[in-house]
């Protein structure tokens, strides 16, 4: 495997599966069993998960909402998610924990990194909900950050799509397919695959970013083992 340790992260629609809003089990269901493939291999994951299928603190901002009450309410929502993915992957064998940069103790452990990596160490897959904890921060740059922190190899961001396009390839048939690019060409070009904050912390910290279609069945499994799937961002 090329790589050991990775921190997958998920958006909170991709949890959405046909649906328009909330949590499809059967979607989550095809998750866990990706996930576990991934475990008995000996991978270490840890996993961010958005909330935009539940609420997103922008959008909540631009309708009236305080933005801190709104981005607060957000990473709610990612608790939310986490929560239901832990069950998902639990029900298929798989030991988890859930650990929140929002203190709450009754359903999960606050995030310390020493224990974060002693659970991806005994094999447990560990899900960061809650962000940062902070305002003005996306789940792309907790995602970033927490990779940092626990060493991961690489972050692997699942989406609906199989890479990045020079334009959105669901709007624009025209659009150009990369199968590499450098984090400066990401920001210079504007691609709004990941906010710049997080892109910039990946390019300060060597920490490559693979986009991929996390839909199609085997595609975590392949990203792991060094096939050349979806899009690589480094350097």
């Amino acid at each position: 495997m090329k790589y050991k340790r990775i921190l997958l992260k998920l958006s909170g629609e991709s949890l959405m599966g046909d649906r328009q809003y909330g949590i499809d089990p059967k979607r989550l269901s095809e998750y866990a069993v990706e996930i576990k493939e991934l475990i008995e291999k000996g991978i270490e994951i840890a996993i961010v998960i958005g909330g935009g299928n539940i609420f997103r603190g922008v959008a909540g901002a631009g309708n009236g909402i305080d933005r801190v009450q709104a981005d607060y309410m957000g990473m709610l929502a990612t608790i939310v998610n986490g929560l239901a993915l832990q069950s998902a992957i639990e029900d298929k064998g798989i030991k988890t924990r859930l650990q929140t940069a929002i203190k709450m103790e009754q359903i999960a452990e606050p995030f310390i990194k020493r224990r974060a990596v002693r659970h991806l160490e005994k094999g447990r897959v560990v899900i960061f909900g809650g962000g940062t904890g902070n305002p003005y921060f996306t789940t792309d740059t907790a995602a970033v950050l927490r990779a940092i922190e626990i060493n991961a190899d690489a972050i692997l961001k699942g989406t609906r799509v199989d890479g990045i396009y020079s334009t959105d390839p669901e709007i624009d048939s025209n659009a150009t397919k990369y199968d590499t690019l450098s984090f400066k060409d990401a920001i210079s070009k504007n691609l709004k695959i990941m906010d710049t904050t997080a892109f910039t912390l990946s390019q300060e910290n060597k920490l490559p970013i693979i986009v991929f279609d996390m839909n199609k069945k085997g595609n975590l499994l392949k990203v792991v083992s060094g096939e050349n799937i979806g899009t690589t961002v480094q350097g």
